[in-house]
């Protein structure tokens, strides 16, 4: 059974710094590209960032370049999204969604609000 269990969210002040995981489990996670997606209160899923199955090639939103570092270690089959200098825009719920064939798979996402 694929399961992906995002964490590390939390209540962050603007300019502070969080660092988010997304355990996979359930299928050959070395072999997928994996993204991170958000999704703020009222609106629709934004992308976030990518990463290809082995980690040698990154992209980024332009709201997030310079500021999110994403990161994956195959051999724990973690996720990471490494976000600095955090905004009030930021604030929403993280996920790290996973098409493994047949089906499209998501955790329950781990909130991060940007708030003073």
């Amino acid at each position: 059974e694929v399961q992906l269990v995002e964490s590390g969210g939390g209540l962050v002040q603007p300019g502070g710094s969080l660092r988010l995981s997304c355990v996979a489990s359930g299928f050959t996670f070395g072999d997928y590209d994996m993204i991170w997606v958000r999704q703020a209160p009222g609106k629709g899923p934004e992308w976030v960032s990518s990463i290809n199955s082995n980690g040698g090639r990154t992209y980024y939103a332009d709201s997030v370049k310079g500021r999110f570092t994403i990161s994956r270690d195959n051999a724990k089959n973690t996720l990471y999204l490494q976000m600095n200098s955090l905004k009030p825009a930021a604030t929403a719920v993280y996920y790290c969604p996973s098409h493994v064939a047949p089906s499209n798979y998501r955790g329950q996402g781990t909130q991060v609000p940007v708030s003073s």
